[in-house]
């Protein structure tokens, strides 16, 4: 695939920044919010987290689960969450300096396109939140009905056919595959089981301290860095940006500390 082809290389940046939603850039899962409260409950969405951490279900299968267990109209569900959730606090600063530096933000979401964007838009302002490019599942109508007014009126429909139901490493993998020298370097941030297909095709993973990300990646041996908030990705991209440190240095870090006991 060509550079023209992929949205995020139109203004030939040397960096890109790729990013999980739903409990990396907010502070609570809206998924796991709305199944939670309005949808079949914690006990049973928890258990269905653990089954997709043993491989009894899919990813995709549980997330289709929780989904389908949320009936209020979408309009309804929207307005739900963002009343609800909250913005990591250092997230709105990273984005700017992103945005200032040519840095493209690109958030990859097993949640739904619709459901983010409406959140983004009133977490980060409507001219921010357009510059940000979305990729994920959606969402439909079911038959006959009006989705955005209708009880149980609407369905998940999923990006791709893979065990995720987005594969995030399929959005990543064209541009870790262009050229040397027009391949720019990747990031990317996540904290659990939706981020295992892109853990391993970025060149800096930042993982979520005391999330199942971190453990994934020590099991299989993938290099990571940790982060509690966005006020340490941003620190970190800056002196990678500044050129004051390396990727493969700050890659290193996570498992150091990881093996001290902090992570």
């Amino acid at each position: 695939m060509s550079t023209s082809e992929l949205p995020a290389m139109k203004s030939s940046p040397k960096f890109i920044f790729f990013t999980d939603f739903d409990g990396t850039i907010t502070l609570q899962d809206s998924n796991d919010f709305m199944t939670d409260n309005i949808g079949y409950g914690q006990e049973k969405r928890k258990q269905g987290n653990k089954d997709t951490l043993t491989g009894a279900v899919t990813f995709r299968e549980s997330f289709k689960g929780m989904m389908e267990s949320v009936t209020r109209p979408y309009k309804e569900c929207i307005q739900y969450l963002v009343d609800n959730i909250k913005l990591d606090p250092f997230f709105d600063e990273f984005l700017k300096y992103a945005l200032a530096n040519n840095i493209p933000v690109v958030v990859l979401t097993s949640g739904m396109e619709p459901i983010v964007e409406a959140l983004l838009e009133a977490l980060v302002g409507a001219e921010n939140a357009s510059k940000i490019q979305v990729v994920g599942n959606n969402v439909k109508a079911k038959d006959g009905r009006d989705m955005m007014n209708d009880e149980d009126g609407w369905e998940l429909t999923f990006h791709d056919d893979s065990d995720f139901g987005h594969d995030k490493s399929l959005t990543l993998r064209p541009y870790a595959q262009l050229p040397e020298d027009k391949r720019p370097t990747m990031f990317y941030a996540g904290d659990g089981v939706s981020d295992l297909s892109a853990a391993r095709e970025t060149d800096l993973l930042f993982a979520k301290k005391g999330h199942d990300l971190v453990s994934y990646c020590v099991k299989e041996e993938i290099p990571f860095t940790l982060f509690e908030t966005w006020e340490s990705i941003l620190g970190k991209v800056k002196e990678i940006v500044a050129g004051e440190t390396t990727v493969k240095e700050a890659a290193e870090e996570g498992v150091k500390q990881f093996k001290a006991g902090n992570a």
